[in-house]
């Protein structure tokens, strides 16, 4: 979920583009500031780890900043192992859990509080991706960098959804190198790793 003052509105609903679940609808509930990440993106992104990562049911995923879920449904629709959702607003809660029992997807797991306090009790080394898509107004980017780096496993990945890139001294700060990177619209997207010794 990611959340800024000024922009177009949101749509009403998302849909999944690929695997099991292909074309179902994801409520987009009506919050300031909430922007699921576009389609496009979402289509772009899941062709970087089908090449990355193409052992897809192996994967564990977080989403740390949940939101409509369209990140980590998708990565179950793909057929990932488990997915951890991690949502604080009670209403964006009730539309992630009603689309868990509507799929009865029951590898995914929906958390509710906040990203950083719920982060701080999963393991160390427990997901394979992590999705990161903090709200844009928030000066969140570099605490959420340094959460789920914690949480990556050796060889993982690291989404980033920012409105602007970071920058190489960001990278080298949080000890991540750049994998691949894109930009739609306002939007800038980054996939990150574990950087080599």
């Amino acid at each position: 979920m990611t959340a800024r003052k000024h922009g177009p509105t949101p749509p009403r609903q998302v849909r999944i583009i690929g695997g099991r679940w292909k074309r179902t609808p994801l409520p987009v509930v009506d919050l300031p500031g909430l922007r699921p990440t576009p389609d496009r993106v979402r289509e772009t992104l899941f062709n970087w780890l089908a090449h990355l990562r193409p052992d897809t049911a192996s994967l564990s995923g977080l989403d740390l900043f949940a939101g409509t879920g369209a990140l980590g449904y998708e990565l179950a629709s793909r057929g990932a192992r488990s997915v951890t959702l991690v949502e604080s607003n009670a209403q964006a809660l009730e539309a992630l859990e009603a689309t868990r029992a509507r799929l009865d997807a029951r590898e995914v797991e929906i958390v509710a509080g906040d990203a950083f306090t719920v982060a701080a009790r999963l393991p160390a080394a427990a997901f394979d991706i992590v999705f990161l898509d903090p709200p844009f107004d928030g000066a969140l980017q570099a605490p959420a960098l340094v959460a789920a780096r914690r949480l990556l496993a050796p060889e993982g990945l690291i989404y980033l959804e920012v409105p602007a890139p970071v920058s190489a001294e960001q990278l080298d700060d949080a000890r991540l190198d750049l994998v691949r990177a894109g930009r739609a619209g306002k939007v800038a997207f980054q996939l990150l790793r574990i950087a080599r010794a």
